[in-house]
C-alpha cells in the first residue's frame, strides 16, 4: 500500500451506516457511489474499501488497473458484513485492511499464497525491516521460494558491489535523508 496515501469507503446509500462504522473503524473517508468515483480516487488512495458486490467493483476498476506497485490495494466488503475480501494488493494493504476490518466481525478472504500457507512474503518482509524493494520483478519467484524453503535475509553494509541473480530480491533500508543520497549519488551535495 502507498503509506503517503490514505483510505477510503465507498458504499451505495443503503449501507451508508455500516460503511460509516468500517470507516470510522480505519480512519478512513467515506464516499457515497456514483458513476465514475472510482476513476476519482483510484490514484488518491492507497486503499480503496467497496462495500458492496465485488461485480460491481471487478467492472469500474478494470479499466484503470495498472499494475500491483502503483494500484491502490482494493478491498471488498459485503453489506452484511460477513467478508472483507482482498481483491487487488493483498501484499500491499488489502490483506492487512481486512483483518482490520475482521475486528468488526467480517472474515477476512486472503487468497495470497503465502499469507494462505503461513509464510512470509518479500512485501512483508521489506516492510518490517523498514526497505523499499529495488528489483520488483523478482518478487514472483522469491515469494514463490518462500512457499518451499526458507529463505535467508542477508545484510550488506558497504560500501560493496552486490551482484545478484533475477531471482534475488534486493532491499534497500528507507533512510530519512533520501534526498541527501540521491544528491550525492548524482554528485550533487546539499
Amino acid at each position: 500500500m502507498r503509506s503517503s496515501a490514505g483510505t477510503v469507503v465507498i458504499t451505495f446509500e443503503r449501507n451508508r451506516d455500516l460503511a460509516a462504522k468500517i470507516a470510522e473503524h480505519l480512519k478512513a473517508d467515506l464516499l457515497l457511489y456514483e458513476k465514475g468515483v472510482f476513476e476519482k480516487v483510484f490514484k488518491d488512495y492507497g486503499a480503496i474499501v467497496a462495500v458492496f458486490a465485488t461485480g460491481i467493483v471487478v467492472r469500474d476498476i478494470a479499466p484503470l488497473l495498472d499494475n500491483k506497485w502503483s494500484d491502490p490495494a482494493v478491498i471488498v466488503v459485503d453489506s452484511n458484513l460477513n467478508f472483507a475480501i482482498p481483491l487487488l494488493g493483498g501484499h500491499h494493504g488489502a490483506n492487512e485492511v481486512a483483518r482490520k476490518i475482521s475486528e468488526l466481525g467480517a472474515v477476512p478472504v486472503l487468497t495470497t499464497a503465502t499469507e494462505v500457507h503461513g509464510k512470509p512474503s518479500v512485501e512483508g518482509i521489506a516492510d518490517r525491516l523498514g526497505c523499499n524493494i529495488f528489483n520488483k520483478e523478482s518478487t514472483v519467484a522469491v515469494n514463490c521460494a518462500l512457499l518451499d524453503q526458507d529463505v535467508e535475509v542477508l545484510e550488506v553494509k558497504g560500501p560493496r558491489i552486490v551482484v545478484v541473480d533475477e531471482d534475488v530480491s534486493v532491499l534497500i533500508r528507507n533512510r530519512q535523508d533520501t534526498a541527501e543520497v540521491k544528491d550525492s549519488s548524482t554528485g550533487n551535495n546539499s
